[in-house]
This record gives C-alpha cells, structure tokens and sequence, in this order.
C-alpha cells in the first residue's frame, strides 16, 4: 500500500476497502519519497520511461507507485503478480504474447509485481524479453528482497529503495483517515497498531478498519502484536542463557501477549535470522518455512509457534 494524503476524495466513493479508497491516483498525492518523484516526474515529462525496479519493505506503497506511472502516461499495460505467476510458462506465454502483439499505444509497460518470487529460469527468460521489445515495451518490477533479483536483471533496471515514512506521519495520515471516516479514537489507541505492523502502513489501515465499529476505534489486543514482544524473543534467541530458560522465557512472552495470529512472527524472525541464526540460518530458515506452512493447517497455533522456537532453539 503506498503512503497518501488526504485527498479529498468524495465521500460517496464506492470502495469499502480503507486502502484503496484512500490510494492516491496521482503522482501528487503520494506521499513520502520525495526523491524518488522527482525522478518520476522528470521520467513522465519526458516520456523516457527506463526499466524500473522498485524495493523496500512490504506495504510500503511500491506497487502503487508502479500503477501511478502506468496511469499517468498514454500507454498499454499489464499488471501480473508473481507471487501467484512465477514460472517460465507465464513469462513466455503471458508475458511475451503481451509484448509481441500490436498494441493500441505506442508504449506498452509490464508491472510484474513481488518480482523476488519469480524463479530464476523465468527471470533469465525476462532478461531476453527486455532486450528483444526494448523498442516499445518497458517493465516495472517491484520486490522486498531485491538480493532475490539476478544481475543481469538488475543491471538492466534503475532500482530505487522505497524508504516508508515515519511512525509520525504515519500517524498523522492514519489519523486523518479515521477522521474522515468519522470514527472516534484516541492517539494512544494508535501505538499498538502502527508499532505492530510498521512500516506496512497496507496493514495498518486495514487492522484500524477492522477495529472500527460503530463510529469508534476498539483496539483488539489479539490482533496486533506489541513490537516489543517481537523484539523481546529475537533478543531472548541471541541472548546467551541455556537452551531451557531460552524457550520457557519466549513461551513467557507469547502467553503474555496473549497472540492468536503468529503469521508477523514468523515473518519477523526470518527478517531477523541473520542476528540469532548464526552459522545454522540456512537451517533455521528451513524450520521457520515448515513451521509457517503448517500454521494454517493447525488449531493450536501457540503450540506450533513454540514447537518451532524448540527447534530453532536446539540448534543455535
């Protein structure tokens, strides 16, 4: 989700989904990354569009900046996510039949979304279509791990790291959401959420949608998770205490929290793997995927939870 102001949109938009009736649909509304727009801005005037690759953190506003370019130029596009389309078949079938037909426009653009999914085969197969249709065609990718992303890729690209706003602002523009959606609330029931989530402000707007009701803001404790409690069991995993007070101390902290939804955990210990993993990360982030497949399958997701915090705890 990008970063957006208050635009003034009129209340009888017909969107009942916070985040995209409130996601900027021009180069002006979006907030944050200042940079970043003027480049855009220049690329836009010009009509120059070069092949972009976008990365940063989830919920940051990445694909919503790729959509604003789309729609601010004369141009055919197509928008494939990866995460759900990632092999080769859909880049020599979907991709290069998009290229290769005659369009409507002169340029075409070709948003692959979550780009960091798409396998390596399907990504070096991509690497030729950019070379083949650079006359006409140009791709905008967009990723969290830009590490996932071959060279040769990127060095056909100019990336740009989406940096998020701060806590701050981020209030102040959840704040202003509410406001208009006329719900009550108080700037302290704000903290959890925005801490829990940073810097996905998508997910921020949407745990505050889901805590709305009737007019007022009831901040569930169970579905959000205190920052401090993420970060309290990634220094308990580095700490140097034995393997038993190690995971009695997490189960602790999770009892505490009294957390129902472990999906930011486990995503926020793989982020974090690199400072408690040492020289078994591979492993760990071996046990951490298993662990997150398998949540969804369970009843007891505190009992999976601490299953996995076991095993990663027996071999660090």
């Amino acid at each position: 989700m990008a970063f957006f102001e208050d635009n003034n949109k009129p209340d009888n938009v017909n969107n009942s989904l916070w985040v995209e009736k409130y996601r900027p649909s021009k180069l002006t509304e979006y907030v944050g990354n200042e940079h970043l727009k003027e480049k855009v801005a220049g690329f836009l005037e010009t009509s120059d569009i070069p092949h972009l690759l976008f990365f940063g953190k989830a919920g940051t506003g990445k694909t919503t900046l790729a959509k604003l370019i789309v729609n601010s130029i004369d141009c055919d596009h197509i928008i494939i996510n990866a995460s759900d389309e990632n092999n080769v078949d859909t880049v020599r079938n979907k991709v290069k039949g998009f290229c290769s037909t005659v369009g409507f426009k002169d340029m075409k653009i070709i948003i692959l979304d979550e780009f960091d999914y798409m396998t390596p085969n399907a990504q070096a197969l991509l690497r030729n279509l950019m070379e083949t249709f650079s006359r006409h065609c140009r791709f905008i990718l967009t990723c969290n791990y830009v590490e996932k992303v071959i060279s040769p890729i990127r060095s056909r690209t100019q990336e740009f790291q989406i940096v998020p706003p701060t806590k701050k602002d981020v209030a102040i523009q959840i704040s202003q959401i509410l406001s208009k959606e006329g719900v009550e609330f108080q700037p302290k029931d704000l903290v959890p959420i925005i801490d829990s989530s940073y810097p996905d402000i998508r997910k921020i707007i949407n745990t505050c949608q889901l805590n709305s009701s009737k007019g007022k803001l009831k901040v569930d404790t169970t579905s959000v998770i205190d920052a401090d409690v993420k970060s309290k069991i990634v220094d308990i995993l580095k700490g140097n205490d034995a393997k038993p007070n190690k995971w009695k101390s997490i189960r602790q902290a999770v009892a505490d929290s009294r957390l129902q939804d472990f999906t930011e955990l486990y995503t926020f210990l793989y982020e974090k793997v690199d400072e408690y993993g040492g020289s078994n990360t591979s492993n760990v982030i071996l046990i951490l995927s298993e662990s997150q497949h398998k949540d969804a399958m369970v009843v007891d997701k505190e009992i999976a939870f601490m299953s996995c915090i076991i095993q990663i705890v027996g071999i660090i």
